[in-house]
């Protein structure tokens, strides 16, 4: 290494007035950590071996990171950016040593701390070809990753890709009502496929390691592919809300019905978490779409569940003149007052920390809102919530 030399920063990208619009137009700067991009980073961390792992996004006079693990800053000067020199790449920029790279070996980063000694990054491209920024890996001692980690690395950046433009088709939508989600509905599952190839690829590199422990970081990072995937399951089924493919099938039925779905699909989730799921049974019939609710009560308990460390869940129901308020409460922290309006905004999380894109109660709202079902909040910090969907009664409710 060469300490005496003159750092260079990355040349600029040869279409960067592009390249930034794109970058802005999705939203996705300076946003709050979330675990759905935490567990892609993990996951690399896990596949390569690296103390560190990063999506950075390169940015105007910066780069940022949407998530890091192993790496507290969340941004850095452009200027020291090794993934600015990554972007000039066609799709992937591997440095075994960086001391022994002129184009590194007098960065700040590689000179001083971290001691950046091994860096790949697979670029995040938009489907246009513009390069925003790389799924990258780093560690302080040289090394090469192996095919299937190269493999790995490259379909997370696919990955983040997806997830980027599934958030910002939302959006879209919102505002032009509609429009973008059609196009969703169809593709969501086609945008599945990158994530299945990198499980696979995961399980492959699990079935030839030797160390125990090697292999059990790899079954986590499975469980979190899988996690991804039931999440873009949820965001298609968003889409399908949004695009009229998602018209409300009214009849009568036995609220019952959905109760025993509920206790079938939730309990364990429950009893893992060594809650009580109550479920008052009720003979009452009501006028909706049976699918739409059990939708909207789902989310609502799956929530509930999340959220709450002991105690139970409740869901039960009482008659309010025409109607049948469904009511689903817990033991849990409660909602702060100012954040009661922003839980039902797609991947809004309480807590950044915890698992999902934070869409359940963005599919509650838009469900709620097909339907005509009003829904109401009650909440009291460190004692729990209580929600109420109101329903309308069959002619005949015994």
């Amino acid at each position: 290494m060469n300490s005496s030399n003159q750092h260079k920063a990355a040349d600029l990208h040869a279409n960067e007035t592009e390249r930034l619009k794109a970058l802005r137009s999705y939203g996705i700067l300076d946003t709050a950590a979330e675990s759905s991009f935490d567990d892609i980073t993990k996951i690399a961390s896990y596949v390569c071996q690296t103390p560190v792992a990063l999506i950075s996004l390169v940015d105007e006079g910066r780069q940022w990171f949407k998530s890091q693990h192993g790496f507290e800053p969340r941004e850095t000067p452009l200027a020291e950016s090794i993934c600015a020199h990554a972007l000039l790449e066609h799709s992937f920029l591997e440095v075994e040593d960086t001391t022994q790279d002129p184009r590194f070996d007098g960065n700040p980063l590689v000179i001083g701390m971290p001691h950046i000694r091994f860096y790949a990054g697979a670029l995040l491209r938009t489907p246009d070809g513009l390069p925003l920024g790389t799924v990258c890996v780093l560690d302080d001692k040289p090394r090469v990753l192996s095919p299937e980690q190269r493999d790995v690395l490259a379909a997370l950046a696919r990955q983040v890709m997806s997830q980027m433009e599934f958030r910002r088709a939302l959006v879209l939508s919102d505002r032009l009502q509609r429009n973008i989600s059609r196009l969703m509905a169809v593709a969501g599952h086609d945008l599945k496929q990158p994530l299945q190839v990198m499980i696979m690829a995961i399980d492959r590199i699990r079935n030839k390691l030797t160390d125990e422990k090697d292999r059990t970081r790899l079954g986590y990072a499975i469980d979190a592919g899988m996690r991804m995937a039931e999440e873009l399951d949820r965001l298609a089924e968003t889409s399908v809300l949004q695009t009229g493919y998602g018209v409300p099938a009214l009849k009568s039925f036995g609220i019952a019905e959905v109760f025993d779905s509920i206790v079938a699909n939730w309990r364990l989730h429950a009893e893992a978490k060594g809650l009580d799921l109550v479920v008052v049974p009720s003979k009452a019939r009501v006028v909706s779409d049976p699918t739409m609710l059990r939708a909207i009560l789902g989310n609502l308990v799956g929530s509930a569940i999340k959220y709450t460390a002991q105690g139970r869940v409740l869901v039960g129901c009482r008659r309010r003149g025409h109607e049948l308020s469904v009511e689903v409460m817990d033991s849990g922290p409660g909602i702060a007052a100012e954040q009661r309006d922003a839980i039902f905004e797609a991947f809004h999380q309480i807590n950044p920390a915890s698992e999902g894109l934070g869409l359940g109660l963005s599919i509650v709202r838009r469900s709620a809102e097909a339907l005509g079902h009003a829904i109401t909040l009650q909440s009291t910090l460190a004692r729990g919530s209580h929600f109420s969907v109101r329903v309308p009664l069959a002619a005949v409710s015994v």
